[in-house]
């Protein structure tokens, strides 16, 4: 083999290893999941539904491949996302599989289309809406992951609480939802209860990572 033949080997095989490492269903949940904020090893394996374990191993394969870096607190360790390009990667390969794979458009379309039969709103009109006071927004993701980061002027009103607080929201202003992504289902649960009740609801186009990398605005919580 040429040496320029083996230089792009070389380069490829290190391509591939971040490949390998979005090559598991569960690793691109955590990485989901770290696209909303830093959390610990006890945190994801509790919100993945995994061990502890099992967590850590995946943890250090995303590590290895370089999509995530880790600090040592005490007697935990903590992950974040190792850039906003992971975010875009991530993005990118949901965009593929969704133009070019019929089982993805098959459940997006069986599972998500019949829940929300209305166009979702982009993020540049939410915001100047937001501004406005034309609308409400809540931010359906648990209280970590909104004080790690959340859209302007958004309530945090994780899908479990959501029944307690219907009756603060006001029934002539619309309303609408985000979560962690163009598929995440808390905001599309979110919608339909509060459709039921007669509210106006709509969802947000996709969720608050795309929201940050389109360089919006950003608040953070104590």
């Amino acid at each position: 083999m040429s040496t320029k033949n083996s230089f792009k080997h070389d380069l490829f095989s290190q391509f591939a290893r971040v490949g390998k490492a979005l090559g598991n269903a569960n690793r691109l949940e955590l990485l989901e999941y770290l696209a909303q904020g830093e959390r610990s090893v006890d945190a994801l394996a509790r919100v993945a539904g995994l061990s502890v374990a099992n967590t850590s191993q995946h943890l250090q394969q995303l590590r290895q491949a370089g999509l995530v870096t880790c600090r040592k607190q005490g007697l935990k360790v903590w992950y974040r996302i190792s850039g906003d390009d992971v975010v875009q990667l991530l993005d990118a390969l949901r965009g593929v599989a969704e133009r070019h794979l019929a089982e993805v458009e098959r459940l997006v379309s069986s599972y998500l289309g019949v829940k929300d039969e209305l166009e979702p709103l982009p993020r540049e009109e939410l915001l100047e809406r937001a501004r406005d006071g034309l609308v409400t927004v809540l931010d359906v993701r648990p209280p970590e992951e909104y004080a790690a980061g959340h859209v302007p002027g958004a309530v945090n009103v994780p899908l479990t609480e959501l029944e307690d607080y219907l009756a603060r929201l006001d029934p002539e202003q619309e309303v609408v939802a985000y979560c962690r992504g163009p598929h995440c289902v808390l905001a599309f649960d979110a919608v339909a209860r509060l459709r039921r009740e007669g509210l106006k609801a709509r969802r947000l186009e996709d969720g608050f990572p795309e929201w940050k990398l389109a360089g919006l605005p950003v608040e953070e919580s104590a």
